[in-house]
This record gives C-alpha cells, sequence and structure tokens, in this order.
C-alpha cells in the first residue's frame, strides 16, 4: 500500500516550466499540405522551445536556420550591416514557434557537428566580432533592427557542449573560456533585460570541471543569469542527485540568484548497445511515464527550467511525434497533461511514501489539478494500491488516464470518503486527477 497526501491549501510556490523542449512546431509546406505538427504541438501547451540542432531539420529551414553559420555566412562581412545577415529562414521558424504560444530559448552558436571534418565546431576567428554579430541578431528579434521584431526573447545561451569534445567545440577548451567572458559581458551590457547564460554543459558537466568553469567565471564578475546543462539517463535518482549538484555547485560559487536549467535529457540507459533499447522505451507508454517522473522530480527540487530533446519532427529522441507519421506518441500527452498544472500556476504541497510513485498537485484558489505517476525499470513490477488524502480541495475528481489503452482520456469520477480516495495503479502509467 502505497501513500500520497496533498494538501492544496499549502501553497510552496509556481509551477515551473518543466515541459519546455527542444525545437518548435512544423507548417505545411506546398507538396505536403498534411503534413504538420502545428496544432498538436500548441495544444500541447509548450512554454518554451530552445532552438539548438533545428538546423539538422528541413521543415524549419534546414542548414540556413537559427546557427550563427546560416545567419552570419560570411564571418569577413560587417557586422554592423543588415546585409551582411540572412534571417529570412529563422525569422518564420522563430515566428511559427511563437504562434504556437511557445517562446524561443535562443542557443547562440552551431549545432553538433558529427562529420569527420568540423565546419560549425570551428571557434571563431574573432571572439569580440562573434559577440557583434550575436548582438545584432538580438537587435533584430528583440529591437526590431534590419526589418526584424520586438519580441521580447528572455533567454540568450552562448555555445552549447564546449567540453564534450570535437563535436561541439574544435578547439582549446580554454580558448571557449575565453570567448564566453567576451561575449556574456558584451552582451548584458547591451541588453540589461535579456538572461544570459550557458553553456550547455555535458551531463551537467564533470563536478570539477563545472566548478572550475563557474570560478573562473565569478573570479572575472561575468554575468550568469542561467546555467545550463544536459544529462541523459534512465532513472530518476541520477537527475535528482545531479539537479542538487548544480544547485550546490551555483551557490558555493556565489552564483545564488543564477537559474539552473536541465535543456537536454531523455531516457538513455547509454550510448552504446543501450541505445536500440533506449529509443524503443522513449516511444512507449513506459517513456511516458519515465518523462512525466522526471519532470515531477524537476518540479520538486532546485530546478528552473526543464527542456525535453527533442521535439524536431525528425528527431529519433521524439517522445512526442512519431517520425515517420507524425502521429502523437504516448510521451506528447504528458507534455499537455502538465501543461494542465501550468495554467493553474501555483505548486501545492504533496509527498509520497514510495520511490517508485510521483506526485505533483497545482491549483489556483478554486480550481486544483493532480498528477500521479508510476516509473519503474523493473520488469517485474506489479500493480500498486493508492491511498491518496486530499487536504483541502473539493469532493469529487476526473480520472484521466495514460496508459496502453488510454491517451490522457477520462475513466471515470472518484468521490472523496473520509478525505481520501483509494486508487490502483499499473506499472508506467499516469493519472491526473482534476476536481469536478
Amino acid at each position: 500500500m502505497t501513500h500520497i497526501k496533498v494538501e492544496l491549501n499549502n501553497r510552496i510556490g509556481k509551477i515551473k516550466p518543466m515541459n519546455a523542449v527542444n525545437n518548435g512546431p512544423t507548417t505545411p509546406s506546398r507538396m505536403f499540405s498534411k503534413s504538420s505538427n502545428f496544432d498538436y504541438y500548441k495544444e500541447a501547451g509548450i512554454p518554451y522551445a530552445r532552438n539548438h540542432d533545428a538546423a539538422f531539420c528541413a521543415d524549419y529551414g534546414g542548414e540556413h536556420t537559427v546557427d550563427i553559420n546560416a545567419i552570419f555566412p560570411c564571418f569577413d562581412a560587417d557586422p554592423y550591416s543588415p546585409d551582411s545577415y540572412d534571417f529570412v529562414c529563422t525569422d518564420h521558424y522563430v515566428q511559427t514557434t511563437l504562434a504556437a504560444g511557445t517562446e524561443t530559448f535562443y542557443r547562440l552558436g552551431n549545432k553538433i557537428d558529427h562529420r569527420v571534418k568540423k565546419y560549425d565546431s570551428v571557434p571563431p576567428k574573432d571572439f569580440h566580432k562573434w559577440a557583434v554579430i550575436c548582438e545584432h541578431i538580438i537587435k533584430h528579434y528583440n529591437e526590431g533592427w534590419a526589418d526584424g521584431f520586438h519580441l521580447n526573447i528572455k533567454y540568450w545561451e552562448i555555445w552549447n557542449e564546449p567540453e564534450n569534445g570535437r563535436e561541439c567545440w574544435d578547439g582549446p577548451y580554454e580558448d571557449f573560456l575565453e570567448l564566453f567572458v567576451i561575449a556574456a559581458k558584451h552582451l548584458k551590457s547591451k541588453f540589461p533585460y535579456i538572461k544570459i547564460g550557458g553553456p550547455a554543459f555535458a551531463t551537467g558537466g564533470v563536478d570539477k570541471k563545472r566548478d572550475a568553469f563557474l570560478n573562473y567565471m565569478k573570479e572575472r564578475d561575468v554575468p550568469l543569469d542561467f546555467f545550463s546543462w544536459h544529462t541523459y539517463r534512465s532513472e530518476t535518482e541520477q537527475y535528482r542527485k545531479r539537479i542538487y549538484a548544480v544547485r550546490e555547485s551555483l551557490d558555493k560559487a556565489g552564483y545564488t540568484q543564477t537559474e539552473s536549467i536541465l535543456n537536454e535529457w531523455a531516457y538513455i540507459l547509454n550510448w552504446h548497445e543501450g541505445l536500440r533499447e533506449s529509443k524503443l522505451v522513449i516511444i512507449s507508454t513506459k517513456g511516458a511515464a519515465f518523462v512525466s517522473a522526471v519532470m515531477a522530480t524537476g518540479q520538486n527540487s532546485p530546478l528552473d527550467m526543464l527542456m525535453y530533446y527533442d521535439a524536431r519532427p525528425n528527431s529519433t529522441l521524439s517522445c512526442l511525434f512519431n517520425l515517420y507519421t507524425g502521429d502523437r506518441l504516448k510521451g506528447y500527452y504528458v507534455f499537455k497533461l502538465f501543461s494542465e498544472l501550468a495554467k493553474l500556476g501555483t505548486h501545492a504541497y504533496s509527498e509520497s511514501d514510495a520511490d517508485d510513485i510521483y506526485a505533483v498537485a497545482a491549483t489556483d484558489g478554486d480550481n486544483s489539478g493532480i498528477m500521479l505517476t508510476y516509473f519503474t525499470n523493473d520488469e517485474g513490477a506489479t500493480e500498486r494500491h493508492i491511498v491518496l488524502s486530499i487536504f483541502g480541495g473539493k469532493d469529487s475528481y476526473k480520472l484521466i488516464l495514460l496508459d496502453d489503452a488510454h491517451d490522457a482520456e477520462e475513466t471515470d469520477i472518484l468521490h472523496l470518503e473520509d478525505g481520501k480516495i483509494n486508487l490502483t495503479m499499473q506499472p508506467n502509467t499516469v493519472i491526473y486527477l482534476k476536481n469536478t
């Protein structure tokens, strides 16, 4: 028997953007007028989309999209002239994402480069000029420069996984530190109202390297509005430990107000012999339960934003959309359900006495939602009987079920008896309770 307690009148903060992703929706093309996922994407209520690796997707504009090398194709050109920039495909992509109700989290840099010859991960020839180029990209989207926009894009991230080998920074790591110092200081001086951060460390950065980066920046008075990092694992406990480790490193370095943003993650056993099995889990109901469990872990720990990799329609790691048909996968419905919590806004206290049963509750004062997840990697796991105690809520709740047979569908109306609801959950399922 598992006991879960929810105190809807005990409000402990806000529902954070745990349902953010990498990359946005697509729109119909002339040849493929029915291939867009725009409506489904919009319906999911995704708050932010990081645009890293967008250049891998032809539907977004491919090699002409987002990356510095794409927008400013000739590095020897004049960075102060609008004629040096090509914004067309990126403008369309950013506007499409915003039209779906999703804000862009802009990665300044280039996509990961797995080619035998590196083109995108080569460090820029002039770090100061690179910072000026970034300045004008921000001016284009936030201040109308070069027939641009006033989109108030908040998050601007410098580079991606600089410590992760030639695929991301094909040069001495020490040179990247210099680039970051120059770019962060320059951009923050020009745009004090935006959030500047990075550097999207792989696997959160090895502890010593992460601490060294933060200390290096602090010693040089580098502004750091957010610290971004990645991890790909298959156990929620591994995420929880790293979330706390990153927060501890930030606080120890004196970046106590810096946001901690985990902006690449997915269910991965390992990147070698376990990759095929990982992808099979990602597209399954178990994969959806894992996504829900990690969202709950992030919501209940010192993490400020969680961004799944990847919502890109041609990504083999997508848990939202089928690579071939574009149909919604089971994981899609987790994002949609979490958006219901986000609409309610206020995080209410909850606790579970089982490590594999996760709970998140939210309220707006009148209405409430409770998201319960049973996630396990134990193949022998069996159904779990749950006693759910609800304080400060209403007397009856719609039960919305996500399992192999249900795509977040209402299946029952449950009523409190002595302040409790008795439930049965199967392994790797998600339940959302919404008061009637």
